[in-house]
């Protein structure tokens, strides 16, 4: 098990470690990078194991915009572990504690681009039958949702926007 608890000033350089190696490029942890120089991360948590900082989660704000309304909603990502670390369940728990975060904080969608087999095992299901779509192409098992309060999903609908940081990815 890892101690997981928010980032602090000291762990950018080893977040951004993390990232380049879990990626193999540093483009995730340019938008980290990016993201905080905006101060757009909303949560944003790493796990420590032994005294060393072997992984990280982010949160930041998405819009849900359709025709009469905006919604404010979370995307998680990126989310990285060092290869080393990795098949540990310390990505398992970087999710599970960043998920409780944002309820915590009063979020009620959290929106995700990743491994349809990996995120499922946390309640994301595919955002499309809600009629969520992200606003660039992505294969529909890849794009998905998670509910964190209790009938948000049933009155949100509309194409979802990441901050403009993400487009350098």
């Amino acid at each position: 098990m890892c101690l997981i608890r928010p980032e602090n000033p000291t762990d950018h350089a080893a977040i951004r470690h993390v990232h380049t190696l879990a990626f193999g490029q540093p483009n995730e942890a340019d938008l980290v990078d990016a993201l905080r120089r905006h101060q757009a991360l909303t949560l944003s948590l790493v796990a420590v194991q032994d005294h060393r900082l072997v992984g990280h989660i982010a949160f930041s704000p998405v819009s849900i915009v359709s025709a009469t309304t905006t919604h404010d909603a979370l995307g998680l990502g990126p989310m990285g572990v060092l290869p080393t670390h990795q098949r540990q369940g310390i990505g398992s728990q970087l999710v599970e504690s960043g998920l409780q975060a944002c309820r915590d904080i009063g979020c009620g969608v959290v929106v995700v681009l990743g491994h349809p087999h990996y995120y499922p095992r946390f309640d994301f299901t595919p955002a499309k039958p809600y009629g969520i779509v992200w606003q660039h192409d992505a294969p529909e098992e890849a794009f998905m949702v998670r509910e964190l309060q209790e009938g948000m999903l049933a009155q949100t609908r509309g194409v979802v926007k990441y901050r403009p940081e993400f487009d350098a990815v």
